[in-house]
């Protein structure tokens, strides 16, 4: 977890050098994913994501450290991160990329946006463009978006016995509170 947070505050720093509009984070935005099969499905939701938003190049990134998903059943989540995630080797799921539509973050409201970045999930990195919704109120953004990722894609394998119970494309929604970033120094 040490490593997320430095890798998280590494890439913060990386784009904090443009400060004429502010940087704005989170360590607590929500992942959940979803996976209707037929014989059972398979949900977990992580309370650990982290994210940020550059305002001034729109930049946005978020990381989420695979074994921060929590299942209904102590046994979904050990063979999630054990035979598919492989969470000892491939630790997080991150994603970089760019909002694409300008955004004046100083004006509540609701805005349709997309990102493009890459998704680098299971070792593997994907480009992908996505949908969200970022709501700005009293100054303060949050953001929405759910999408869809195929197993297959990055070579997250699900074996012969347990394909009934597993979708070869989950369901994934993420939310997000952020609050101006600030460093902390120590």
């Amino acid at each position: 977890m040490k490593n997320i947070v430095i890798t998280f505050l590494f890439l913060v720093a990386c784009i904090y050098h443009s400060k004429s509009q502010p940087v704005y984070s989170t360590k607590t935005g929500t992942a959940y994913f979803f996976s209707k099969a037929p014989l059972e499905d398979l949900e977990a939701t992580s309370n650990a994501l982290y994210s940020y938003v550059n305002t001034s190049n729109g930049d946005v990134v978020f990381i989420v450290a695979i074994t921060s998903f929590k299942f209904p059943k102590a046994l979904m989540q050990e063979h999630f991160n054990e035979n598919y995630m492989e969470s000892d080797k491939y630790k997080t799921a991150t994603y970089k990329g760019k909002i694409n539509e300008p955004l004046d973050f100083s004006k509540d409201g609701d805005y349709n946006i997309t990102t493009s970045g890459t998704l680098n999930m299971h070792g593997v990195d994907k480009p992908v463009s996505e949908k969200g919704i970022i709501t700005i109120k009293d100054g303060k953004p949050t953001l929405k978006s759910t999408f869809k990722i195929k197993l297959a894609d990055y070579k997250i394998k699900i074996p012969r016995i347990v394909v009934e119970n597993i979708a070869e494309i989950v369901d994934v929604s993420i939310q997000t509170t952020y609050a101006p970033h600030v460093i902390e120094k120590k």
